[in-house]
């Protein structure tokens, strides 16, 4: 069975994520320990999971900033830094590696998102090359969720086992593989480049 479609992760993935940006240098600046960001502020305050759409990024903004007392200008500042943070920045073999399958294949993206990463990640062009791009903010359902995989081979217009997919995350590589994709665990770029490609030319499972 030949692959038709090949699906990547974005954080940690396609995207290089630089923990050093945030939010430790928020919790220092803030007077906070290591941690305290997330104590401060905790997702479960949230009147929904930004995760999946519940509750948009003006929402977590006024969230964060009742919860750590900040101006305006500050939060201007830390939302900034956030962004910087989560966008990361792109693994170019990857990259190069991915959108070199055109037209071949068809391209995915498929992420566990917050509002307003779409807007955010458009730095990197990916809505030009990509045939699917699926944000779980955007349609209400995050990875390990068979339904989001489901969806995805849809948008794609492929069957499940058409789709080798690429994500750091075991318990969404095994949904994935649930699925019926073919899919591969991500912890090196070359490592993860050699994996996929055998997948791509055999069509066996990794």
């Amino acid at each position: 069975m030949s692959i038709r479609a090949v699906v990547l992760d974005l954080g940690d993935v396609l995207e290089v994520i630089d923990d050093s940006v945030f939010p430790g240098p928020w919790e220092e600046r803030l007077g906070l320990p290591t941690g305290g960001f997330a104590a401060a502020a905790p997702n479960s305050g949230l009147s929904g999971d930004p995760a999946l759409g519940e509750v948009n990024e003006s929402d977590v903004r006024t969230y964060w900033q009742r919860c750590l007392h900040l101006d305006d200008a500050t939060t201007d500042a830390m939302m900034a830094d956030f962004w910087r943070w989560y966008v990361g920045t792109l693994d170019q073999p990857l990259y190069d590696w991915f959108v070199g399958l055109r037209p071949r294949y068809r391209l995915g993206i498929l992420s566990n998102s917050g509002p307003g990463a779409r807007e955010h990640e458009v730095v990197w062009g990916l809505e030009d090359v990509c045939d699917a791009i699926v944000y779980s903010h955007e349609v209400g359902l995050a990875k390990p969720d068979p339904a989001i995989y489901a969806l995805t081979a849809e948008r794609l217009g492929v069957r499940p086992h058409e789709i080798a997919f690429l994500d750091d995350i075991e318990v969404n590589v095994q949904a994935a593989r649930e699925a019926g994709w073919r899919a591969v665990r991500h912890r090196d770029t070359a490592q993860s480049i050699a994996a996929m490609q055998q997948i791509l030319s055999s069509g066996a499972s990794a």
